[in-house]
């Protein structure tokens, strides 16, 4: 199995999971032009994708799902709450496919396991991959690590983890104070320090690949994402990937 990114940020995000013949696209949050090029920049044709997978209905992640569904006739599967958030765009005859949050369900090769994650959308989830053999695990957009979250996550050989802001960067940074409020509350993003408390509470025995996802451009930086995460595993900062919102990152294999 192996997974390539995008873009991540406020700015657009989407991650692409192949196994076995199967490829997916998690989030879609660029225009279509800029969606097919960054597409072509990872060598995937978008009308060979199997399904659009879709976290939450926010634009930076499903801004571009239906005119990249619409387009090449992709399979969407999202929860009723985010369908409902969606109505208004997916057109009629988008084949849609309702997931519940708990709920494992197939994509050819890809078994998902999609989990409800703390976030201030209509139903948001993240997803864990496996093809059997190796688990990929995806947690992006949520104010609060639960114990559902931290069981999920457990002794996967791939994180993609969110590291959305440095709370003292956040504090004094230019947001206004409605905005900081909403971002560090425990229905907003996560930062820094709680990205590595809730690492370190995880068994990371078989990780072979981390990569801190979702850092805001204002309110953090590679440099502290990296360090943060690097004293929980008690690793070298550059070990840790990090997922930029301009070319994502490229295809990593998990063995």
């Amino acid at each position: 199995m192996r997974f390539a990114s995008l873009g991540s940020g406020s700015a657009g995000n989407g991650l692409l999971v192949m196994a076995n013949g199967t490829c997916v696209l998690l989030d879609c949050g660029f225009a279509l032009r800029e969606t097919e090029a960054r597409l072509a920049r990872l060598k995937v044709d978008p009308s060979g994708l199997d399904a659009l997978l879709v976290t939450h209905e926010h634009e930076d992640h499903a801004g571009g799902v239906a005119r990249l569904a619409a387009r090449y006739g992709i399979p969407v599967y999202l929860t009723y709450g985010t369908r409902r958030a969606l109505e208004s765009v997916l057109l009629p005859a988008t084949e849609v496919h309702l997931i519940d949050s708990h709920t494992p369900f197939a994509v050819g090769a890809l078994e998902i396991h999609p989990f409800p994650v703390p976030h201030d959308a209509r139903e948001p989830v993240q997803f864990v991959f496996t093809d059997g053999a190796v688990r990929l695990g995806v947690l992006t957009d949520t104010g609060s690590p639960t114990p559902h979250i931290r069981e999920m996550l457990n002794g996967c050989q791939a994180l993609v983890l969110e590291c959305n802001h440095d709370p003292d960067m956040l504090e004094k940074g230019p947001y206004p104070p409605s905005l900081k409020r909403r971002v560090a509350s425990r229905y907003g993003h996560l930062a820094n320090p709680a990205a590595a408390k809730l690492l370190a509470s995880l068994d990371t025995g078989r990780l072979q690949h981390l990569v801190a996802a979702h850092l805001s451009q204002t309110n953090n930086t590679p440099s502290l994402a990296r360090r943060a995460l690097a004293q929980a595993l008690a690793c070298a900062p550059e070990w840790i990937g990090v997922a930029d919102q301009g070319c994502g990152f490229d295809w990593r294999e998990i063995r």
